[in-house]
């Protein structure tokens, strides 16, 4: 395809299939990643072989098996769409979709750019962290030292600020509102990071989420919408100390100081995956309806809506 322009889409990745095998596979790539876990290699490894995968690849596989679309994960699925409907809105331009672990790996996606004049790299992270973000950028400039690719690769290093996104959010909040009744308190769920890494790494991941909420209030005020919106941070994994307040805390404690309806969107997630279409919709539902919440909305990632390919589009200035 004789295109001068590429665009990289990166997600985290997924497992191929909603297998044990498969499962562990990708976790042992995933966790294995220092950007991810910083502990020792000698000293985590067993731990992972021996602790964390047994109980985790059964919990995963039962919870992948509810709600896989068309033998894909939907973080798969939905990152799929985006990049077909990306590759049709923007003629001029090659897209390639590639996984930080798993397939399609970064080699394989840049070698199918490598006709390319410039590419344009853009992880899927609206708030740049050095758990994610830098694990691709990182990936990419060794593979850069090792292969005969373009040297004109622009990277986008996040946009939690970035206009069209807050507007993103706030329409796709705006909808939920007049489809499902306006909440007595909107939530905004983050992935959540280790404390430590804060201080070590000089991450500002926090800071970046913290903007983002700032921002989507003012949109959401200037736009009539005014009730409480909390922030929180969800998927702890592991014993250390991870950045509060958690979510699913947060939401029972609405629920026992009378919050009856709530509203709950994950402004850090590009596509729904195990950990919106899961994790808060059904095990966060439950735990805030059994606190003596009465009424629980997920409101959908962007995924491979209009919005999000328009969000796109600004984002690479495309015109």
């Amino acid at each position: 395809m004789n295109k001068t322009q590429g665009l990289l889409l990166v997600n985290i990745g997924t497992p191929n299939t909603a297998t044990p095998d498969a499962i562990k596979q990708y976790l042992i790539e995933f966790l294995l990643d220092r950007h991810v876990v910083d502990l020792p290699a000698f000293f985590w490894y067993p731990i992972l072989k021996y602790r964390v995968l047994p109980k985790r690849v059964p919990y995963i596989i039962n919870h992948y098996k509810k709600i896989w679309i068309d033998d894909l994960s939907p973080l798969m699925h939905y990152s799929q769409q985006l990049c077909e409907k990306l590759q049709q809105a923007l003629s001029n331009i090659h897209c390639q979709l590639a996984m930080t672990y798993g397939e399609p790996n970064l080699q394989f996606a840049l070698n199918k750019l490598q006709s390319c004049n410039k590419i344009t790299v853009l992880p899927l992270f609206p708030q740049y962290s050095t758990t994610t973000t830098l694990s691709v950028l990182d990936k990419i400039k060794t593979i850069e030292s090792s292969q005969s690719i373009p040297n004109n690769i622009h990277y986008i290093r996040d946009y939690a600020d970035h206009p069209s996104y807050i507007n993103a959010l706030y329409l796709q909040i705006k909808q939920a509102f007049e489809e499902q009744g306006k909440p007595d308190v909107l939530v905004l769920s983050y992935h959540g990071i280790p404390e430590r890494y804060i201080h070590k790494r000089k991450d500002d991941y926090i800071e970046r989420c913290q903007i983002t909420t700032l921002l989507l209030i003012e949109k959401c005020k200037a736009h009539g919408i005014n009730l409480p919106i909390e922030m929180a941070y969800q998927s702890k994994f592991g014993k250390g100390k991870w950045v509060t307040p958690n979510t699913s805390d947060s939401l029972e404690k609405l629920a026992h100081n009378g919050v009856k309806y709530v509203h709950v969107i994950c402004p850090g997630f590009s596509v729904d995956c195990i950990e919106t279409i899961y994790e808060i919709n059904e095990e966060n539902r439950e735990l805030f309806l059994h606190a003596g919440g009465e009424k629980f909305h997920y409101i959908p990632a962007l995924n491979d809506s209009n919005l999000q390919i328009n969000l796109i589009k600004d984002l690479i200035n495309y015109t």
